[in-house]
């Protein structure tokens, strides 16, 4: 019979990933946001980069850390990775987060399985409407009726923000809270190297109450994955240069 419980020796972590895993940590340390919210941009950088297998890593050296040391905890943690990248399909697509969680899967152990479902039951309906138009208010602000205007002639893209990529994905708060979901988002498409939306969630970050240090902090986890991946970040704005819109 096969053993469902994977050895230690037979998903050893990098050594490489380990320093910057550690790296990654001490940095994010420094910041008010908590100190093991550092695996959330560190996800959603891998993923939306070139590296969604090393999910799977990610997910092994959490699991060696004194807050996941019980079945109940590893459960928490994969509740949480799993709808960080059901967050990441709406801003990297579907299939590099199909990979990671598979990736992840590979190395779980069966009592640490989690088999919740957290959208069972969901409808396009108003609720949902208001759910998306509530957290795109908070994101966008006072910019809200420009942005959204800037589709008018494709007005589908306007739609699919509102009642899918806000609706479905980012409003929903059954696992994770309002900085989770845009600390996941800012780095999610930072990492892609894309400036005008990294402009307009770095200002979203800052209005929905992160820090300005707290914010280049996270920029800077976002480069430091990027080097990793050898990945060009070179249209990204700097904080401070969006500051003003805030």
């Amino acid at each position: 019979m096969a053993n469902n419980n994977p050895s230690e020796e037979a998903h050893a972590i990098r050594p490489d990933l380990i320093q910057l895993f550690q790296s990654l940590e001490r940095t994010f340390a420094t910041t008010s946001l908590g100190p093991t919210r550092w695996y959330l941009p560190t996800l959603a950088s891998l993923v939306g980069g070139t590296e969604p297998l090393l999910a799977d890593q990610l997910y092994l050296y959490l699991i060696s850390k004194p807050y996941c040391q019980s079945s109940q905890q590893r459960q928490a943690l994969i509740r949480r990775l799993r709808e960080a990248l059901v967050k990441l399909v709406s801003i990297v697509g579907v299939c590099k987060p199909l990979e990671s969680i598979l990736a992840i899967s590979k190395v779980e152990r069966e009592e640490d399985r989690d088999y919740s479902f957290t959208r069972d039951g969901w409808q396009a309906d108003e609720k949902n409407h208001e759910r998306g138009m509530d957290w795109l208010s908070k994101i966008y602000a006072q910019n809200l009726e420009k942005t959204v205007g800037l589709f008018d002639a494709h007005r589908d893209f306007a739609w699919i923000s509102s009642e899918i990529t806000y609706g479905l994905y980012l409003s929903d708060r059954q696992v994770l809270d309002d900085l989770d979901t845009e600390i996941i988002v800012l780095a999610g498409i930072a990492i892609q190297n894309l400036p005008l939306e990294t402009k307009w969630h770095i200002r979203g970050a800052r209005r929905i109450g992160i820090s300005l240090e707290d914010v280049k902090t996270l920029m800077e986890c976002v480069r430091a994955v990027g080097k990793f991946m050898e990945t060009k970040l070179d249209r990204l704005p700097k904080v401070e240069d969006v500051e003003r819109e805030v």
